[in-house]
């Protein structure tokens, strides 16, 4: 079925009086009580497009319904499997009930696809991914597509149920706390939302602090390794991907922390509405809480095992520093497990050996083979980019060493311009 609009091509603002167009498709007419019957040969054949029934009245009779069906996908009755074609002669179905009908195509019949593929330049990558964070979607288009923003913004408000605010980011990260300048192309200038994930519900201001949907696999990954009732240091909490669901679900008990104002009102907001015990909130430097608050636990001599998650892909190896001589000079007996769970960006061609290169270098000693838990690749950044988890016990000797003396250092304010997309 052609659906092409020559007449839309290059519509930089929205006029959905010219996505008009006429097409003929093949239909049957069926006695309104064998509809359901027929179903079993004509479902997979059904004409499905937005805000338009497949099955319809016949003018004139309630007797009689007419089955509107996709061209690219029926030809002819002698195209169908002769136990199709039997089907059809038992419920006194023949070639003469078949025929062309007319439609009328308005924009709301049109896929957002079908809008953007008839608008957007042809050749070019068009707009094919976005998140959605509760109302809002986020996007992140590329320069040739920045001309139909506000037209790609509207469309995508009209076609998601629920989207309230389309949002299009600036291509780089300047700030100590990961929140970017964002563009409102459509919709209402409304950043607080809510999201469901884990069976908890995440509330904050997306203008303000860093979410990314696309985690969700890895946030579910972390809460299903974490033993129950066991300890989770949270180095970068964020608003509680890793900790609410850890303390909810896991019942572990949680120290989450986050050096961004904004992310820790929404942290213990989220603590708050899903209603979870033994969750302590810190807003402080990752290297500082490490020090301070996992150094003092210890000093408790702990008995369950102990969790370290730390999500900043593109610092978070660089803190790994605060753990050489946590326990310098301090006597324990034992001590339980201490699992690290550390994210970093690392080259497509030598991800693995990269992670793992950087991770013994901010240690400033190997780790060994039975030492590593597991070395995931989470997700592609970009064709050449992947962001890489290595978990790993951190061996005693580390904690134990003399801390080298050097400058002390809080890297989290010090922050560069990042690369935005390393962070989508």
């Amino acid at each position: 079925m052609d659906l092409s609009l020559p007449n839309v091509r290059g519509m930089t603002e929205l006029d959905r009086e010219k996505f008009s167009k006429e097409v003929n498709v093949p239909s049957v007419e069926i006695l309104s009580q064998n509809i359901g019957k027929s179903m079993h040969v004509f479902k997979k054949y059904l004409l499905k497009m937005e805000k338009l029934k497949p099955v319809v009245e016949v003018d004139g009779t309630v007797e009689r319904k007419k089955m509107l069906l996709d061209p690219l996908l029926f030809e002819t009755v002698e195209k169908l499997s002769e136990e199709q074609q039997t089907k059809l002669s038992e419920l006194d179905v023949n070639n003469d009930n078949f025929s062309r009908t007319c439609l009328h195509l308005q924009y709301e019949n049109f896929r957002i696809d079908d809008i953007f593929k008839a608008v957007l330049p042809e050749g070019k990558e068009g707009c094919t991914s976005y998140s959605r964070i509760g109302h809002i979607i986020h996007l992140n288009l590329r320069d040739h597509l920045l001309p139909y923003k506000n037209l790609i913004g509207q469309v995508l408000i009209d076609k998601l149920i629920g989207v309230r605010t389309v949002v299009n980011k600036s291509s780089a990260i300047d700030s100590t706390y990961r929140n970017f300048q964002m563009e409102v192309l459509a919709g209402e200038t409304d950043f607080i939302t809510e999201v469901k994930e884990n069976l908890c519900t995440f509330k904050f201001d997306f203008s303000q602090v860093y979410w990314n949907s696309r985690l969700c696999t890895e946030h579910e990954r972390i809460i299903k390794l974490l033993p129950q009732n066991c300890v989770l240091f949270d180095v970068f909490a964020g608003v509680g991907p890793f900790s609410v669901p850890a303390a909810k679900i896991r019942k572990c008990q949680v120290f989450a922390n986050d050096l961004n104002p904004s992310s820790y009102h929404w942290l213990k907001e989220n603590v708050r509405i899903n209603k979870v015990a033994k969750v302590e909130t810190f807003n402080l430097d990752g290297r500082q809480f490490i020090r301070e608050q996992l150094s003092s636990f210890l000093l408790r001599k702990p008995t369950e095992p102990i969790h370290v998650t730390m999500n900043l892909p593109a610092l978070a190896v660089e803190f790994l520093d605060a753990f050489i001589g946590l326990l310098a000079g301090i006597e324990l007996d034992s001590l339980p497990d201490i699992t690290v769970h550390v994210y970093s960006f690392c080259e497509e061609s030598s991800a693995f050996s990269e992670m793992r290169t950087k991770v013994e270098s901010s240690l400033n000693h190997s780790i060994e083979d039975g030492q590593i838990v597991e070395l995931v690749d989470v997700r592609d950044v970009s064709p050449k980019k992947h962001m890489l988890r290595l978990s790993f016990r951190i061996p005693i000797e580390i904690l134990a060493k003399s801390r080298p003396e050097v400058e002390e250092e809080t890297s989290e304010p010090k922050r560069l311009k990042l690369d935005l997309e390393s962070q989508d």
